[in-house]
């Protein structure tokens, strides 16, 4: 009968009484180490399996332990942009909280806000926040599922940065919803390429959307 590699594996699985059995062929089997080159028994070839997996296990462990600190420090950012926005008195107040607190404490350097469909005060407003937007910008904002991370683009958004927009390399765009409707674009802008990347998670921004949405919804009403 001819036999492969994994018929001993399973034959092994489905008779653990085999080496009880077979004692002496325990002690006869030696195997290479991957890690010196030379023969080992079965049992020393063993701990050193288990002695990788516990490496792996820390590796991941302190892997774990950096994401949830980086995410309570992430929180805590949130937590303290939530509660100055609930403080904010009229939009003006509202908008200043916002750049304020995202261009320094999460350090982005290149933060600017789009709003339409305001109160007809508004609408006559110098300030940039509520310049006509197209029909073009309106549409790419109601058409994000979530907040978009990548290269810089995106329907005019770089001019919103003034002369240093043609140094943003990446881009998180967010969408300020009222309900299901869309009535405002908040964009932050980042010379590092990799600051804003397609993969990454939008759990943050999307919070930070949803707070900076309501605050200003509150004040514009």
């Amino acid at each position: 009968m001819s036999l492969v590699a994994k018929d001993v594996a399973q034959f092994l699985k489905d008779h653990p009484e085999f080496f009880n059995q077979y004692a002496d062929t325990l002690a006869q089997i030696t195997i290479p180490d991957p890690h010196r080159g030379r023969a080992v028994s079965i049992t020393e070839r063993q701990m050193g399996a288990l002695r990788d997996q516990a490496r792996r296990l820390e590796s991941k462990l302190a892997e774990l332990i950096r994401f949830g600190e980086e995410n309570d420090v992430l929180s805590g950012k949130a937590h303290r942009l939530a509660v100055a926005l609930a403080t904010a008195a009229d939009t003006g107040a509202a908008l200043r909280v916002l750049y304020a607190h995202l261009g320094g404490d999460f350090a982005v350097p290149h933060v600017a806000v789009r709003l339409w469909d305001v109160p007809g005060d508004r609408q006559d407003s110098a300030a940039p926040e509520f310049s006509p937007m197209s029909a073009a910008a309106r549409e790419f904002a109601a058409s994000l599922p979530r907040p978009y991370c990548g290269a810089g683009s995106g329907p005019d958004v770089l001019a919103w940065f003034g002369e240093r927009g043609a140094q943003v390399r990446s881009l998180a765009l967010v969408a300020l919803r009222r309900g299901p409707d869309t009535f405002g674009l908040l964009a932050l802008g980042s010379e590092e390429p990799q600051r804003f990347y397609p993969e990454m998670g939008t759990l943050y921004l999307e919070r930070i959307g949803e707070i900076a949405a309501a605050a200003l919804d509150r004040t514009l009403g």
